[in-house]
């Protein structure tokens, strides 16, 4: 196995400075890349994957005080082997469900894209959801994916993060254009209900990406501590932003009805939206090799010492590829995907272990900010990964894979009076798709 039992050391965190860094100077130094690059490496973990927060600052601290330049090294010398291999099933289990949502999201949005093209026949296997997923996979993820240096990955990250830009232009149009027209669901303004926990593990799959977070520090030129923080914050910046409008346009326009999936709201003969959709696609699938970086090295790290050679790189990107493919194709409803990854894995990679590893090492007096802030954040994760998991799996999310919402039919009222006390029907629903997908 590749758990190494002696790891490097640095002086006292007293005499770290910004000059300081995580990796040897004897590294290749072909493998780095500018901060911008990083930046938007950065922004595209966290998007697709979610929004950065205080803990990851906290991370690259860590590995400061330590001495180490990856996640399981820091773990490794904190809490020992047993640490080491918790962290890495861990670190393996996040980006490897997430390459699985990832797929089953490409599957979902392309296939709609495809069956608005004159001519194609709705019910076609080639234009299908397992067989877009398949074709992407070949196609797209896996040549990507096969890279071996991730600073490789920064202009495509920039595409990715301008697609995100469209895709939420598109979002916003629709909150004026649609969101009138869709019932709103009682109680929709509730700002919390006992269910919200669940919501929390959704927001921790979306706002990690601690498993990244090496990886593209390792990727800088002259890595440091004050550097790595200047980019984080640029990220933050917008990445809180960005996801902000998204969920709060999404919601403004379907309220209850807002799926895990948001393009599944839409219906399939909006042109603006198909375009959206495939732009959303496209995104999915150049976020995807980010998490099969990760996945790649943690099997690296545990059993080959941290080192591939040519052929087991190929070997093991395609044995993990594969295996999430398969997996994707078993499974349609994201929302329990997205809820069961957050409070399994998300949960202890953004609040327990990182707070738990800097409470350890850090010789600084209880009264600082940063022992404070982890002293939160410990107790939090644990209380989310353990209500979390319990309402995920008592409380499923409803899922619609597939279907149309019943206000894309208009002129399929009994769907709308079933239960008039769940929906304030309006008269303007017979219009909906004269009016707002011209």
């Amino acid at each position: 196995m590749g758990y190494q039992g002696q790891l490097p050391v640095v002086p006292p965190q007293s005499h770290l400075d910004d000059r300081e860094t995580l990796i040897s100077e004897h590294k290749d130094k072909g493998k780095t890349c500018r901060q911008s690059a990083a930046v938007f490496n950065v922004v595209n973990s966290i998007i697709g994957s979610g929004i950065i927060d205080f803990s990851l600052v906290l991370l690259i601290k860590g590995g400061a005080l330590s001495g180490t330049d990856t996640y399981q090294s820091l773990v490794n010398k904190t809490f020992g082997f047993p640490g080491y291999l918790l962290l890495s099933v861990l670190q393996f289990l996040y980006p490897f469900i997430a390459m699985i949502s990832y797929n089953i999201i490409t599957g979902d949005t392309l296939s709609k894209v495809f069956q608005r093209i004159p001519g194609v026949d709705p019910e076609n296997l080639l234009i299908g959801h397992h067989f877009i997923i398949v074709l992407s996979t070949v196609a797209f993820t896996l040549p990507l994916s096969l890279y071996r240096d991730i600073a490789k990955l920064g202009k495509i990250s920039l595409i990715s993060t301008v697609l995100t830009t469209l895709i939420l232009g598109i979002v916003m149009a629709r909150v004026v254009s649609l969101g009138p027209h869709i019932p709103k669901t009682e109680d929709a303004w509730i700002f919390a209900k006992p269910n919200a926990i669940q919501a929390v593990g959704v927001m921790s799959f979306a706002f990690i990406c601690h498993h990244n977070c090496f990886l593209v520090y390792g990727s800088l030129e002259e890595p440091t501590v004050a550097k790595w923080s200047r980019i984080i914050h640029v990220s933050t910046l917008i990445s809180v932003f960005i996801s902000i409008l998204f969920a709060t346009c999404g919601y403004l326009t379907f309220t209850g009805y807002t799926q895990g999936d948001l393009f599944e709201n839409y219906c399939r003969n909006d042109d603006l939206v198909t375009f959206g959709r495939f732009c959303y696609g496209v995104t999915v699938i150049l976020t995807y090799p980010i998490e099969c970086f990760v996945t790649r090295e943690v099997i690296a790290n545990v059993f080959f010492g941290g080192t591939l050679s040519a052929v087991l790189h190929i070997i093991i990107t395609v044995a993990i590829i594969t295996v999430a493919t398969l997996v994707s194709l078993l499974i349609d409803c994201l929302g329990i995907v997205l809820e069961l990854n957050g409070v399994i894995c998300a949960a202890p990679l953004i609040f327990i272990i990182p707070s738990a590893c800097y409470l350890k090492l850090s010789e600084e007096p209880r009264t600082h900010s940063d022992k404070i802030m982890s002293c939160v954040m410990l107790p939090t994760g644990a209380v989310v990964m353990a209500v979390g998991f319990v309402m995920a799996i008592t409380n499923p999310q409803d899922c619609t894979h597939g279907q149309e919402m019943f206000y894309c039919f208009p002129n399929n009222f009994s769907l709308t009076n079933v239960s008039v006390s769940h929906f304030q029907v309006t008269t303007q629903l017979s219009i909906l798709n004269v009016s707002i997908f011209q």
